[in-house]
Order: structure tokens, then C-alpha cells, then sequence
């Protein structure tokens, strides 16, 4: 079972601000192969849902309210580290972000702009796809609402 905390920008330490810039260079960038900016100033307007295992960040999400990413509430930048992923800490990642902007933001429609390969998974979570895929950073992708 994942901790999970939650942090705005100005709360992170400097420690964990590198330690999730680097779990997601090392899967966004390198393990997908995909050269984008990541830092992105965005991060400032997140809500930063972090997962821990002995204490050491292995999963995090970015959550936005509505309007600040887009018209409605979202989630993104959703990653587990690798060696971490058997142990299903990419749904309860998810679902903790889910139940944040449900909390936080008092909203229950989210989009996301999911990998279209993860369709099933954000399905399992009650996403359901809208629109055509499109190429975002070179990547298939579908716009995904959950309502």
C-alpha cells in the first residue's frame, strides 16, 4: 500500500522536487524514448499527489482544478517507477488522486490526456473516451472525461 501526500509547489522540499522531476525524466523521457518539455510551469498551479514506499517516492500525479490545465478538474503526469509497477501502485495512485480533486475541489467530472495504450486502465477507473486519438509528443493519445 502506497502513502500518499499531498503537496502544493511552495510545500515541496527541494529533495522531493528532484526526486519527482527525475522519476518522470526517467520514464517520460527515457524509458518512452520521448524527448519533451517537461517542466512545463504548470507545476506551480498543481496539487502534487506523491506515493511513497519506505519513504521513497515511487509514484506521483500532478492534479489540476478546473481551469487551471482545463475547462474541468484533471489529473497528469501520472508515473510509477518501473521496478514498482507489478505491485498495482498505478491504481492506487489514481484513485487517491481522484478522491483529492473530488475533496479538494469539490468536482467529480476530470479529463485527462491518457497514453492510448493505457485505455483499460483509465477505464477501470470510470474514464470513458472522447474524441479521435491525436499525437501528443509524438505519442498516441485519447482524451479521456470521468463524470
Amino acid at each position: 500500500m502506497l502513502k500518499i501526500r499531498i503537496k502544493s509547489f511552495s510545500e515541496l522540499t527541494t529533495n522531493e522536487l528532484y526526486t519527482i522531476l527525475q522519476l518522470r525524466s526517467e520514464v517520460f523521457v527515457v524509458e518512452q524514448n520521448c524527448v519533451y518539455q517537461d517542466i512545463d510551469a504548470k507545476d506551480q498551479k498543481a496539487l502534487h499527489v506523491i506515493g511513497l514506499k519506505n519513504n521513497k517516492i515511487i509514484a506521483y500525479t500532478r492534479v489540476f482544478k478546473p481551469g487551471d490545465y482545463f475547462s474541468e478538474a484533471s489529473i497528469g503526469r501520472v508515473v510509477v517507477k518501473q521496478s514498482e509497477r507489478k505491485y498495482n501502485y498505478g491504481h492506487q495512485i489514481v484513485e487517491a488522486s481522484i478522491n483529492i480533486i473530488n475533496t479538494n475541489f469539490n468536482e467529480t467530472t476530470i479529463k485527462i490526456s491518457a497514453q492510448t495504450y493505457l485505455k483499460k486502465f483509465y477505464e477501470s477507473h470510470g474514464f470513458q473516451k472522447i474524441g479521435e486519438e491525436y499525437l501528443e509528443d509524438n505519442i498516441p493519445h485519447i482524451a479521456m472525461k470521468k463524470k
